[in-house]
């Protein structure tokens, strides 16, 4: 709606989880470097946790882009509220796996299990590595999971294991793991990423109005400094505010967002 107005080439603050836009701030990148290292490295499991709306799902697909295509077979699970043979039948069918039991009746844990233990398998004959992705562990509640989870990474060979298990969640997530010591035993990586800085802030608002097309600056540093204020630094929160204030000023037919407007949306959002 606004973005011809603003000289825009596309809307910059969608709270989609698009690769394209990513904000590279030194967590931002020891975080992708360190997932980057286990899957690479074939090691059984990593956790990357965070706040809610700092980047993790987006972290996850900028990994998942990064990984090629010729060398990985990728899962990427974005709701694990299910069952423990339904999560593995979903991971099982993410992969590509065949011969899977199609009528619910029909459906038991050890030909899952052993369904998806031969396209692990297949995958490293053919010279493939394998990699899962959970997002939103954190709400996981079932212990059956966690314990099913830990029992996939006993599908190894002689000197590796056959598949990466990369788990995404805000930080009760590490609770919850380290509630399950055998599986806390298996996460090789660790990492964690948190709300922006006051000048990551106003750089990410920047950064994000670059990548969709606008060069010139659009928001006063009054307006920067309020839009840190109200988001925490929490990237959702700063799309969500900086959205409203552009389709706001476009309305007024505004030259620039400045303090008065995000004061006035700011206000809406808030009631």
């Amino acid at each position: 709606m606004y973005n011809a107005y603003w000289g825009l080439e596309e809307k910059p603050f969608e709270n989609t989880p698009d690769p394209r836009f990513i904000f590279y701030t030194p967590q931002h990148e020891e975080g992708l470097s360190r997932l980057l290292y286990a899957v690479r490295e074939e090691k059984g499991a990593a956790l990357l946790t965070g706040l809610f709306g700092c980047g993790k799902t987006l972290l996850g697909r900028v990994l998942f882009k990064e990984l090629e295509k010729d060398i990985y077979r990728v899962a990427f699970i974005t709701n694990p509220q299910m069952e423990y043979i339904e999560l593995v039948m979903a991971i099982a069918i993410a992969l590509g796996a065949r011969d899977l039991p199609t009528r619910r009746s029909d459906v038991l844990a050890n030909v899952v299990l052993q369904v998806l233990q031969q396209t692990l398998q297949d995958n490293a004959r053919d010279g493939k590595k394998t990699v899962v992705i959970i997002d939103e562990s954190h709400i996981i509640e079932d212990k059956h999971v966690w314990e099913g989870l830990r029992l996939l990474l006993n599908f190894q060979a002689d000197d590796k294991f056959l598949m990466t298990l990369i788990l995404l969640g805000q930080p009760e997530l590490k609770e919850k793991i380290e509630s399950f010591k055998q599986f806390s035993q298996r996460i090789a990586i660790r990492c964690h990423v948190s709300s922006l800085s006051e000048e990551e802030s106003k750089s990410y608002v920047v950064h994000r109005l670059k990548i969709a097309g606008r060069e010139i600056p659009l928001f006063t540093p009054e307006a920067l400094r309020f839009i840190y204020g109200k988001s925490g630094g929490i990237p959702r929160r700063i799309n969500s505010i900086c959205d409203l204030a552009l389709l706001s000023g476009f309305g007024k037919s505004s030259k620039e967002i400045d303090l008065a407007t995000l004061q006035e949306v700011v206000r809406d959002i808030e009631g």
